[in-house]
C-alpha cells in the first residue's frame, strides 16, 4: 500500500520508507556506500593531480556525478575514480551519482572508455586494459580496437609493451621512459642489455634518437673473429625493426639471402601480417 493513501496521523506513527528510485538518474550516494570498479584499468593516479582536483572541489563541489551502478545494499563505481578519490580528499560525505544498469563487461568498457578519454591512461595501464578485454572477456584486437575508437595496430603496438621486463614496465608506466624508447628497447634480444640500457637513458636522458645510435653501435660491435656485417645490410636491418618495431636479421650472399622478422605471440603475428598487408 502506498504512504500517500494513509491517513495523516497514521502517517506520523510509520517512519517513511525511502522511495525506490529508479534507474538512469541521478542522486546523492555516500561515498562510504561506493565500492571500487574491480574493472578500473587506471593503476597509478598522479597525486599532484588529485590534490589539485580536490581543492576545485572543495571550493565549487563536484559538478560532474560519477557513474555507478547498484550492487547489494550499496553501489559499485562505474566510470569516475579520479573524482571519488578527489571527493574524499576534500572531506565530502557524499556525492551526486548517475545510477545505471550495467553488466560486468559494460562495467569494464565503460572505465577503459572513460579513462582514454579524459586523462590518457599511461601505456602500460591502457595495455593491461586490452589484455584484459581479450583475456577476460573473449575479445580479438580488433573487438578491442572497435570498443575505444582505436585502430587495431593502435592496440597491437600497446600490447607489445608488455614483452617489456618489470624494470622497463615500471619505467614506462612511471613517465619516466617513453613509449619511444621502449620500441627501440623491444628490438633488443638480450634482457640483460635491455634492462642496461633502460636505465642508461634515464640516467643520461637519452632521446630516442640517441638511444637509436647506441643500440646501433652496441649491434655493430663484433664477437671473436665474427666478420662485421656488409653496413647497408646492416641499416637495411635497421629500417626494418623501426618498420616493423621488431627484431629483423637479414641474411645476403651473392643476390640470395634471407629475412627473419621475430615474433612472440599470436596477436605479434597478427600485427605483423597487418602490417605487411599494407605495404
Amino acid at each position: 500500500m502506498s504512504t500517500q493513501r494513509l491517513g495523516r496521523g497514521l502517517r506520523a506513527l510509520i517512519p517513511p520508507t525511502e522511495p525506490e528510485r529508479a534507474a538512469d538518474e541521478v542522486q546523492q550516494v555516500p561515498l562510504d556506500l561506493i565500492e571500487p570498479n574491480p574493472y578500473q584499468p587506471r593503476q597509478t593516479f598522479d597525486q599532484e593531480k588529485l590534490e589539485e582536483l580536490a581543492q576545485s572541489i572543495a571550493d565549487l563541489g563536484l559538478l560532474e556525478p560519477v557513474l555507478v551502478r547498484r550492487v547489494g545494499q550499496g553501489y559499485q563505481l562505474v566510470a569516475g575514480e579520479r573524482r571519488v578519490r578527489a571527493a574524499k580528499m576534500a572531506g565530502l560525505t557524499e556525492v551526486p551519482a548517475l545510477v545505471k544498469e550495467f553488466g560486468d563487461l559494460e562495467v569494464m568498457q565503460v572505465a577503459l572508455i572513460e579513462n582514454l578519454q579524459r586523462e590518457d591512461l599511461n601505456p602500460i595501464d591502457e595495455a593491461e586494459g586490452y589484455k584484459r578485454l581479450i583475456e577476460e572477456f573473449g575479445f580479438t584486437q580488433n573487438d578491442a580496437a572497435k570498443a575505444v575508437g582505436k585502430k587495431r595496430s593502435t592496440v597491437a603496438n600497446a600490447l607489445r609493451l608488455l614483452s617489456l621486463d618489470d624494470p622497463e614496465r615500471k619505467m614506462v608506466q612511471e613517465g619516466i621512459l617513453s613509449v619511444g624508447h621502449a620500441k627501440v628497447l623491444l628490438g633488443v634480444t638480450s634482457k640483460r642489455k635491455r634492462t642496461e640500457l633502460a636505465k642508461r637513458v634515464v640516467a643520461q636522458d637519452l632521446s630516442v634518437r640517441q638511444l637509436e645510435e647506441l643500440v646501433r653501435r652496441l649491434e655493430r660491435v663484433p664477437r671473436g673473429t665474427t666478420r662485421a656485417k656488409n653496413p647497408e645490410i646492416v641499416q637495411l636491418e635497421e629500417d626494418l625493426q623501426r618498420r616493423f618495431g621488431t627484431k629483423v636479421t637479414v641474411t645476403y650472399k651473392k643476390g640470395a639471402g634471407k629475412i627473419s622478422i621475430e615474433y612472440y605471440s599470436d596477436e605479434e603475428l597478427e600485427r605483423l601480417l597487418d602490417l605487411m598487408n599494407q605495404i
